[in-house]
């Protein structure tokens, strides 16, 4: 599933490259500019990633400040065969979740609850349509990316956020596993019940719209 919210990080480039050496640099010397120019080109991309995890744009913005002071300190560190860009996603990720740890949790719809319902025979008691358009066509429509936002939300966070690593940050099963301390098992199944239920909670909107 594509981004929701904002475009991706810039591809890499020479002239990409380049820049990103100098920003090491300016960074690790300690120059303000170096600072500011980090902010001015990753500020908002960073923000829309922490928005998605947390939902709330406070704790947003204090997730991103977090990952700014952890990067600041940590840039000695910072091996410059990867990209700062990737660096700076995988902090504010990591920043996110803690703060999803140590906040007080909503109340939450079980996920079996949300998961389709089957016949003792094993048929489906109402099959999922037939979308007229893909999934990645009709998240491109603004109305629609915020009715995906909507119903996202309303997973339990720990089937939630396994969904926005593995299909919208695009992180790998095995890093998935390690930012969340479970198995890879674990992800691949919250993973699946997940996907079942969003596809149940958006199967009302479009079934009108099949072809």
């Amino acid at each position: 599933m594509k981004d929701l919210d904002t475009l991706p990080f810039p591809p890499a480039s020479k002239d990409a490259d380049a820049q990103e050496r100098s920003l090491v640099q300016g960074l690790r010397a300690g120059k303000d500019e170096a600072y500011a120019q980090l902010v001015r080109l990753y500020g908002g991309r960073l923000l829309a990633v922490a928005r998605r995890f947390l939902g709330n744009e406070e704790d947003a913005r204090d997730a991103v400040q977090e990952a700014y002071l952890l990067a600041f300190r940590s840039i000695e560190g910072f091996d410059e065969a990867s990209r700062i860009s990737t660096w700076l996603h995988r902090i504010v990720i990591n920043a996110s979740l803690m703060k999803l740890r140590t906040r007080r949790r909503k109340p939450e719809e079980p996920i079996d609850d949300l998961l389709p319902k089957f016949f003792e025979d094993g048929h489906q008691v109402q099959g999922s349509v037939q979308w007229k358009e893909s999934g990645e066509t009709a998240v491109l429509r603004k109305e629609v990316r915020v009715l995906v936002r909507t119903c996202i939300d309303r997973l339990p966070d720990s089937y939630r956020t396994v969904l926005l690593l593995r299909d919208i940050e695009e992180i790998e099963t095995e890093e998935t596993a390690r930012l969340l301390a479970i198995s890879t098992n674990a992800v691949k199944t919250r993973l699946h019940r997940a996907r079942q239920a969003l596809r149940t909670l958006l199967d009302p909107h479009f079934r009108g719209k099949a072809a």
